[in-house]
């Protein structure tokens, strides 16, 4: 085994611009190498790519905070489990997410627990709202441009309050895709207002 390595990683946020302060902390931290997302994109995150690819065993990833990191705990996760594959560690500054510790074996078993849930729920919202388009002898549409993980994340960020303009902008669709998945998922049917608009 090399020398171990603490890398840092912090992102912006769509209400916040500036990672200074997070910087400031994990430097004080220890990280000797520190990945900086500077854009707010949902989807695409080189920089955390960058910072999977060159972790190695007995390295540590540390965040100031979870959100900072992923963008649902099923991304969560995901990260946490190529992580495992490396022999890596993750260490947050501000959570128990340590998994040699009783509490934060604990922490990451009630995220997974959490997790499946959520995709149960998402799923669950899925099938209904195509079951109700099938009733209503709607047929389900052309194939989508976003995969089927895609578009369960797509309705997660509508239901956490994200504009639906900025989830579009970062996935890389019309804003009425992103309604239309929301629509879809919840059951109902979209309104159409082109036509009055256009009276505008």
């Amino acid at each position: 085994m090399g020398f171990m390595m603490i890398y840092g990683y912090a992102r912006v946020s769509t209400t916040d611009q500036n990672t200074g302060f997070q910087i400031t902390a994990l430097r004080a931290a220890g990280c000797t190498t520190i990945f900086e997302e500077k854009r707010s994109a949902i989807k695409e995150r080189p920089q955390l790519e960058l910072l999977l690819d060159v972790v190695a065993e007995g390295d540590t990833v540390v965040i100031y905070k979870l959100d900072r990191l992923a963008r649902s705990l099923i991304h969560l996760l995901s990260i946490l489990e190529r992580l495992r594959d490396r022999g890596a560690q993750l260490r947050s500054l501000t959570e128990p997410i340590n998994p040699d510790t009783a509490a934060g074996r604990m922490f990451l078993q009630v995220l997974g627990s959490v997790a499946e849930f959520e995709r149960s729920l998402i799923r669950e919202r899925c099938m209904a709202g195509q079951l109700e388009a099938l009733r209503k002898g709607k047929a389900i549409g052309r194939p989508y441009k976003l995969s089927l993980s895609e578009r369960n994340e797509v309705v997660q960020l509508v239901d956490s309050g994200i504009p639906s303009r900025d989830i579009a902008h970062a996935y890389n669709v019309a804003k009425t895709t992103v309604l239309r998945l929301s629509y879809e998922a919840k059951g109902k049917q979209q309104r159409n207002f082109g036509s009055i608009r256009a009276l505008l």
